[in-house]
């Protein structure tokens, strides 16, 4: 079925169940001038066995877990969720906001391309352990976030710079985890998730410095549009790597701040 706009291509990644459709990069051409939907979808399609489960029916185990073929397949099949709903999400924020600035939506674009590389990657690491995605139940952490979203700015916030920003740190983490289990197939896709994540979280902070209030700090904008649950111990890991923020262009005053917003203990 062919795709009239960018529109169209976002609603097909959203609302359609089949996952091949949701790994269908929007082509490149197209254009973005009819952006306007009847009505919003606020949860994803999916076959039924993507169906969102409740959080205690998709628990993941520790990065310890690794060690053992079968807790790693539900480890790389969480990751692999993630990709999911970013994919899904950064597609419905083309829906939900048709008033954005292009460079936001293009950064959208851009974002959900990496996205649906990542999620390749870790299908193809299920694979090599007898996995098919699917094969396991998945949560919607992220989707259950969707009514805090209410504008661009408190997009970026949550997806670049709180979940998208830990996972300079989790990705990190689980990398030397796997290089400690010898998974190298798992080792290479986490390099390229860490690596892309880097450009990502630099696209949230260059929309919110640009969605932000003249006399706002880049720290108090992005508190400010911060909705419980969502706060700033979210958007760092265990171990916390500044220079990665450093690369994505945050400021010093921004990184020392989240450097000490700490994480319970799990």
């Amino acid at each position: 079925m062919s795709e009239a706009c960018l529109r169209d291509a976002a609603l097909r990644i959203v609302a359609s169940p089949v996952l091949v459709d949701k790994l269908r990069a929007p082509a490149r051409d197209l254009p973005d001038d009819e952006r306007v939907l009847d009505a919003l979808p606020l949860a994803p399609a999916r076959s039924e066995s993507l169906a969102i489960r409740p959080a205690k029916q998709a628990r993941v185990p520790p990065l310890a877990g690794l060690a053992d073929p079968s807790q790693r397949a539900r480890i790389v099949h969480a990751l692999a969720n993630h990709e999911l709903q970013a994919i899904e999400l950064f597609a419905w924020a083309l829906l939900a906001y048709p008033d954005a600035p292009d460079d936001f939506r293009r950064g959208l674009v851009s974002t959900l391309v990496d996205e649906q590389r990542h999620f390749v990657l870790y299908q193809e690491c299920l694979a090599e352990q007898g996995v098919s995605f699917g094969d396991l139940a998945v949560s919607g952490y992220f989707w259950n976030k969707v009514a805090l979203l209410s504008s661009p700015a408190h997009f970026v916030c949550a997806m670049c710079l709180t979940f998208e920003n830990a996972n300079l740190d989790h990705a990190e983490a689980t990398e030397q985890a796997a290089i400690e289990r010898g998974d190298e197939r798992l080792v290479s896709a986490l390099r390229v998730v860490h690596r892309d994540e880097v450009r990502h979280v630099a696209f949230g902070w260059r929309m919110l410095d640009a969605f932000k209030g003249d006399d706002e700090t880049m720290w108090d904008a992005y508190c400010a549009r911060m909705r419980w649950p969502l706060r700033p111990e979210l958007a760092r890991g265990r171990h916390f790597d500044a220079e990665a923020r450093r690369r994505a262009g945050f400021d010093e005053a921004f990184i020392t701040q989240l450097a000490g917003a700490t994480r319970a203990r799990r």
